[in-house]
C-alpha cells in the first residue's frame, strides 16, 4: 500500500530525531541561511526547511535541466510539500449541488545544487547591518504593544502565557545565563499568545476545555511554540545551543507523539508559521 504524504513527512521527522537532529532547530528563513526554490528564488516553508537536509539552492529534476544542468547519476531526491485545493462536487439533502474546495497535501520531488553538474550558485544578499538583538527587543516590543499585551518580568523560575489574563511572565533577563535564552523563552510565550481568539485562533481547538498536561492537545500547542519560537531565533540569527531543549527525554517524547498521529508535524508547522508571520505583522 502506497505511503500518505502524511507518512512520508512524519517518517522523514522522525529519522531525523531519531540521529539526534531535532529539525526545527535548523536555520531555514530567507534565501541566505534557508532553503530556496532556484527558479522562483523563494525560501521554501517552514514544513519544508525542516524536511530539506540542505540550505541554499533546490529544483526539480526539469527545472536544473532547463537552466542546463544534469542531476548527477545515482543522487537521491528529497520531497517538499504543498497544497492542492480539490474541488468535490456534493449533493445536499435539497437535491442542489454544492462544490467544496477540499485542500489536499502532495509532494514533489527536488535535488540540491550539490547534486548538480552545469550550474553555478547564485550570489548570496548582503548581510543586515543591524544589531540581532536589537531586532529582537523590536519585533518582541512591536508585537506585545500592537497587541496590547501585558508582559509581567518578575524574579521567578518559570515562564508562561495566561490565556485569561492576555499576560506573558517572564523571568528577569540577568536569570537567564545568556541573552539567546531570554529571547527563545519570549517568543516561545509569545507564540501562545497568538493562541488568542482575534489572533490566529488556535483557541478553537481546545473546542471551550481547559488543556491537559500531556494531552495531545497540550503537545501540539507546545510543538507550535517550539517550532515558531526557534524560527524567530533563526529569523535573527540568534540561536544557540544552550537556547535549544534537545535532551533525550524531549527528543523521545516528541518520536512518541509523531508516531501516534500522522498529521501532527503537519498541523503544528503550519500552526507556527502562521503564528510567526502574525507576530512579525505579515498575517
Amino acid at each position: 500500500m502506497a505511503k500518505s504524504v502524511y507518512e512520508m513527512v512524519t517518517e522523514r521527522i522522525i529519522s531525523q530525531l531519531q540521529n539526534g537532529i531535532i529539525p526545527w532547530q535548523k536555520p531555514w528563513t530567507g534565501i541566505r541561511s534557508g532553503a530556496y526554490n532556484r527558479i522562483s528564488k523563494k525560501p521554501y516553508s517552514l514544513l519544508n526547511q525542516m524536511l530539506l537536509s540542505h540550505e541554499g539552492e533546490y529544483a526539480t529534476f526539469k527545472q536544473w535541466q532547463d537552466l542546463g544542468g544534469h542531476v548527477r547519476k545515482g543522487e537521491k531526491a528529497e520531497i517538499v510539500v504543498f497544497w492542492k485545493i480539490q474541488p468535490v462536487e456534493e449533493i445536499l439533502e435539497d437535491g442542489t449541488k454544492e462544490v467544496k474546495q477540499i485542500p489536499l497535501l502532495r509532494y514533489f520531488n527536488v535535488f540540491h545544487i550539490s547534486q548538480v553538474d552545469g550550474v553555478e550558485p547564485l550570489s548570496k544578499d548582503e548581510l543586515n547591518d543591524i544589531e540581532p538583538i536589537e531586532k529582537a527587543e523590536s519585533i518582541l516590543h512591536d508585537y506585545w504593544n500592537r497587541e496590547g499585551i501585558e508582559i509581567e518580568h518578575i524574579a521567578s523560575d518559570n515562564a508562561y502565557y495566561s490565556p485569561s489574563r492576555d499576560l506573558i511572565h517572564l523571568p528577569l533577563m540577568e536569570q537567564f545565563k545568556d541573552a539567546n535564552e531570554y529571547y527563545s523563552t519570549a517568543f516561545h510565550e509569545s507564540v501562545h499568545s497568538t493562541m488568542k481568539e482575534t489572533r490566529c485562533n488556535r483557541a478553537e481547538d481546545r473546542k471551550g476545555k481547559l488543556v491537559a498536561f500531556g494531552s495531545n492537545e497540550y503537545s501540539k500547542e507546545e510543538l507550535v511554540a517550539e517550532i515558531g519560537s526557534a524560527n524567530l531565533m533563526n529569523i535573527l540569527g540568534i540561536e544557540s545551543d544552550k537556547s535549544f531543549r534537545n535532551s533525550t527525554a524531549y527528543i523521545q517524547g516528541w518520536l512518541s507523539k509523531l508516531r501516534n498521529d500522522v498529521k501532527f508535524i503537519v498541523s503544528a508547522s503550519g500552526k507556527a508559521e502562521k503564528a510567526v508571520k502574525y507576530i512579525l505583522g505579515e498575517a
